[in-house]
Order: C-alpha cells, then sequence, then structure tokens
C-alpha cells in the first residue's frame, strides 16, 4: 500500500519526530510495547559441556597376604604396577637361602642388581660378601646357622640410584612384610636408612645402629649399607661391631 504522504509532508513528519526525541527507526505495522515487556525473556541458550567420559576402573591392588609362598609373593610383586618398572631393567627379589636363620634388608637395586637381577652384587655386595664371610655366613652356605637371605624394600632400581620416595617405600612396605613373614628368619639386619624407616619408623643410622629393635616380633639390628663404608671406610669398625653382635646371637 502506497503512502499518502507527499515528499515534503514526510520530511515534516520525521523533523517533528527527531524533535520529539525519536532514535529508532520502526516499521510499517504497529508494535505492543507493553505487551513486550510482560513477556518472559527468552533463556539465553547455553553451551553444554560434553558428559564427562567415566574413569577408568582402578588396577586391583594386590594383596601380599594371599600370597602363600616366596614364588607367589615374587610373582605379585613382579607384576605391580609400579612407576619404577618402566625404567628398570631387571626385577630383583631376593637371593641366598630363605630358610637360613638371617634376613638382610636393603634399600633398592643399584645399577649392577639391575643388570643381574640379585640383590648386593656390585661393589657393596662384595664388600657385604666378604664381611659375612668374616663371622662365617655365606649366601649358599648348606647350614640355615650359617646362611643368608637377601632382599631389598624396593624390588626395582630408583632412576639414578636415587634414594626411594616415601611414597614407594609405603607401596612395597606391605610386600616387604609378607616377604619377611614367609622367609620366617630368626634375626634381620637392616642396613641403611630405608629398610630402618620403612620397617622402624624412623630414620638417622648413625643413632640407630648398633641397637636392637623388634619387627614383627623379630630382633632387628640396624647397621651401615655396605655402599656407605665403601665411601666411608672409617664407619667399618662400628659396622664389625655390629656383625659380631649378630655372630653371638646366632651361636646354637
Amino acid at each position: 500500500m502506497e503512502s499518502s504522504l507527499t515528499y515534503m509532508q514526510a520530511l515534516d513528519a520525521l523533523r517533528w519526530q527527531v524533535e520529539m526525541g525519536v532514535s529508532d527507526a520502526i516499521g510499517d505495522a504497529p508494535l505492543d510495547r507493553h505487551a513486550q515487556s510482560r513477556a518472559p525473556a527468552a533463556a539465553p541458550a547455553v553451551a553444554r559441556a560434553p558428559a564427562p567420559e567415566p574413569d577408568p576402573a582402578p588396577a586391583p591392588v594386590a594383596d601380599p597376604g594371599a600370597a602363600a609362598t616366596l614364588a607367589e609373593l615374587a610373582q605379585m610383586m613382579e607384576a605391580l604396577p609400579s612407576p619404577l618398572k618402566p625404567a628398570a631393567r631387571r626385577f630383583v627379589f631376593a637371593d641366598g637361602r630363605p630358610e637360613a636363620r638371617l634376613m638382610i634388608l636393603g634399600e633398592a637395586p643399584g645399577r649392577d642388581e639391575d643388570r643381574e637381577g640379585r640383590p648386593f652384587v656390585g661393589r657393596a655386595g662384595q664388600l657385604l660378601d666378604r664381611m659375612l664371610a668374616a663371622i662365617g655366613i655365606a649366601r649358599d652356605h648348606p647350614d640355615p646357622g650359617q646362611a643368608v637371605y637377601i632382599a631389598n624394600i624396593l624390588p626395582w632400581r630408583p632412576p639414578a640410584n636415587r634414594t626411594p620416595s616415601p611414597e614407594e617405600i609405603a607401596m612395597f612396605l606391605p610386600f616387604a612384610l609378607r616377604h619377611i613373614r614367609l622367609a620366617a628368619p630368626e634375626f634381620l639386619l637392616l642396613m641403611g636408612n630405608t629398610p630402618c624407616q620403612a620397617l622402624l619408623g624412623r630414620a638417622g643410622i648413625t643413632r640407630l645402629r648398633g641397637n636392637w629393635h623388634e619387627v614383627q616380633g623379630l630382633p632387628a639390628l640396624p647397621t651401615f649399607h655396605p655402599a656407605y663404608l665403601l665411601r666411608n671406610p672409617a664407619a667399618k669398625r662400628e659396622s664389625w661391631a655390629d656383625l659380631l653382635a649378630i655372630s653371638r646371637r646366632l651361636q646354637p
């Protein structure tokens, strides 16, 4: 429908609207602004985040108490998803005679142990063998009273031979306790701070060594780790005193 206004009439009407403060143009059809103000505002569209995927099922935690034999415990420990496992070469469980009256617990495998899969086989292990031989003990001795069973708190080598973290110790502590229970020694020799921290809840080997403690009802003697003796030969005197204390306990 064409407008009946002339050009000049339309121009005058536009000027009048500007003078009245009109700033927005309107269409030909009338709009009820009051009705629009009463209508509920449409809710703004909200972007929905994608539903999170369910977390993967946690890896089952092995119960070391379910291991009835040392072989079962070793299999269980090796299968444990430890963060140390990918960087290590070999799983290191134990060495010596499981029926020995004396069990030695160290810290963790080193480079040589990681290569051979046996605890205490590097320079520190060779020194340990000489120390034990001085009191008539050997790993493969047929007499359980003169044999020794050797293990570590951790079965995997920490990168660069670093000290195991508290979390790593806590992960393997239940397995170490079960290891002791299954081996059933009469005496424990704790070599270094890590086994003392794990089994006694205390560190500071210079203060702990030479004093008998108890672990799972067994007499336990802390002493220096052979690797420490290689760096500090003067401490061999204290270690010799600890070995003599062990020897006296092993006397029939």
